[in-house]
């Protein structure tokens, strides 16, 4: 498995270095020369180490570590801080800011390697545990909180890059009559079927979740509200055709869904007009989409 380490430092020379040092390595290396575009780069490449120079003009590297760690995005990237300098107060400085590890210019080739896997694989092996704790046992599908934490940090690229962004949230229609009719069995299996139906018909960058009960929710990068109705209208009649049976007799599965984008309504609001508008939906016959126009919040439907 490839990991992706971003190196920072103004100096061509020690990226040359780190380079050569970890050639052989399963790694993909980024670099970046100026402070003030690391954390930018780290939000766009998401690398699973950053090795951090901490003297350089401008922003300083602790600074810069400062800011990964206050970013959703980056925050639990592990910082590992490149320096000339070996004092103990600044190697308390950059572990008080996070830092996991630093290594001492010039670099012992072993050493630099060693102090990298070792910060790779307690990056891996705690991406493995978040994992696990967000993925909902009965779809499959990823929880609400990765949902949140997901959300959170694609508004905050969003609101750097500029990029359109859009939620929809879903809601099995009658979903308490299916499980008082034909039991909680049957409706799982509809939770089932319709969760595969999302992963199948979104695309591979859109975020599926399950919230919880009947309800789904889907962020949607790069895509402003009214693309997102196109692809929910596509959910809409995929779910609509979707075959199950209880007693040899067939259940009939819809859905309604509310979109809401971050032009319309901010990012403070999003998922709440995106409720308001799956309100809308219930309340005009269900089985359709609405799009939020306005940051109005509205009760939603059970």
């Amino acid at each position: 498995m490839t990991q992706r380490v971003l190196i920072v430092d103004d100096s061509k020379n020690i990226h040359a270095l780190v380079k050569a040092r970890l050639t052989g390595e399963p790694v993909e290396l980024h670099s970046c020369f100026a402070s003030e575009q690391a954390v930018t780069m780290a939000m766009q490449v998401l690398p699973d180490l950053v090795l951090l120079d901490v003297d350089m003009p401008g922003i300083d590297g602790f600074e810069v570590c400062r800011q990964l760690k206050a970013q959703p995005a980056t925050m639990n990237i592990p910082v590992v801080f490149l320096t000339g300098a070996g004092s103990t107060d600044e190697k308390i400085r950059g572990l008080e800011l996070g830092a996991v590890d630093y290594v001492t210019k010039p670099f012992e080739p072993a050493e630099l390697r060693a102090r990298v896997r070792a910060a790779l694989r307690t990056k891996y092996l705690l991406d493995l545990l978040n994992k696990k704790a967000m993925i909902d046992g009965l779809t499959g599908l990823w929880n609400r909180t990765f949902f949140d934490q997901t959300l959170a940090a694609q508004l905050s690229l969003a609101r750097r890059s500029g990029a359109p962004l859009s939620i929809v949230i879903c809601d099995l229609d009658h979903f308490k009559s299916i499980n008082d009719r034909c039991g909680h069995l049957t409706g799982d299996e509809a939770l089932r079927v319709v969760a595969a139906c999302m992963q199948a018909t979104c695309r591979i960058e859109d975020v599926v979740c399950r919230f919880g009960g009947e309800e789904f929710g889907i962020i949607v990068p790069n895509t402003p509200a009214d693309r997102s109705g196109i692809m929910a209208e596509r959910l809409r009649a995929n779910i609509e055709k979707l075959k199950l049976s209880h007693r040899g007799m067939p259940v009939t599965i819809t859905c309604s869904f509310g979109i809401a984008d971050l032009a319309t309504c901010g990012d403070k609001d999003l998922v709440s007009c995106a409720d308001a508008a799956l309100y809308e939906a219930k309340q005009h016959g269900r089985n359709r989409f609405e799009i939020a126009q306005t940051k109005l919040t509205l009760a939603k439907a059970s």
